[in-house]
């Protein structure tokens, strides 16, 4: 479908950063701007913390997302070139990777009810000094009384190589439909390494202790404090198309991950 856009209309979108103003600038004079809703691609300029903010922006529009790296980080990145004539070449010949957030919906202490996507992982945390205490749930059957630790996460397989894996969870191939569960600092059980489930697996965390021992959760950058239950679900109708370079795809490089040494 986008190697027959002749002249797709393009919005561009940059994170402060200087080197993806300037980028930005360059870009604009080249092909001209359009409003994400009326534009047939978005361009995303800077690091993998800007790709998820356009996601979770604009992800709703349905847009496929050319990104390129011009922050610290890249992953869901290509590479930045510095001829912008190059541009639509790229985007014609990209590949796309569909991907599909996780849904996040966490009770607080105080009565509320929070929900958020996550492309990346949710993860839970302790706010203070002592472990927090969670017990498992995944669809409604109780698999693990208590867990005792610094915190835990659900990632997706875009997200795997993230925090997950500085966790030392499994790096997971795109379209796996498999979700990772990763422990983070596990006391009890001391040995458990966390699961593989299949992508519509329901999760509930429920905080055993939230007052002596509070726990917070994040979703991708959007966090709340003070939960005492989580569930996380895979989407069930929202998905997001990036689109990579075919020599730099998204699925090689969570290949090559593998085989780092």
């Amino acid at each position: 479908m986008l190697a027959a856009m002749t002249t797709p209309r393009l919005a561009f979108l940059a994170s402060p950063a200087d080197e993806a103003q300037r980028a930005l600038g360059t870009l604009l004079d080249a092909h001209g701007q359009h409003e994400p809703d009326q534009a047939d691609v978005l361009v995303a300029l800077g690091g993998d913390g800007f790709m998820l903010q356009t996601l979770h922006r604009h992800g709703g529009l349905g847009k496929p997302v050319f990104g390129m790296k011009l922050g610290t980080v890249g992953f869901l990145m290509n590479h930045h070139r510095e001829d912008p004539g190059t541009l639509m070449a790229r985007i014609a010949s990209a590949e796309p990777a569909v991907l599909r957030p996780l849904e996040m919906v966490a009770q607080t202490e105080s009565g509320a009810t929070v929900g958020s996507l996550a492309y990346n992982e949710v993860s839970l945390l302790r706010q203070t000094r002592q472990a927090a205490h969670l017990a498992i749930e995944l669809n409604g059957k109780p698999r693990l009384d208590e867990l005792i630790c610094d915190g835990v996460m659900v990632a997706t397989p875009a997200g795997s190589t993230a925090y997950n894996y500085s966790a030392h969870g499994p790096i997971l191939p795109l379209g796996s439909r498999v979700i990772a569960l990763t422990p983070i600092a596990p006391f009890r059980p001391r040995r458990w390494r966390g699961a593989l489930l299949k992508a519509d697996t329901v999760v509930r965390f429920r905080v055993l202790d939230p007052y002596k021992r509070p726990v917070s959760v994040t979703a991708d950058s959007h966090e709340v404090r003070d939960v005492v239950e989580v569930t996380i679900r895979e989407s069930s109708e929202r998905t997001v198309t990036l689109l990579f370079d075919p020599e730099h795809n998204l699925e090689e490089r969570i290949l090559a991950e593998q085989f780092v040494v």
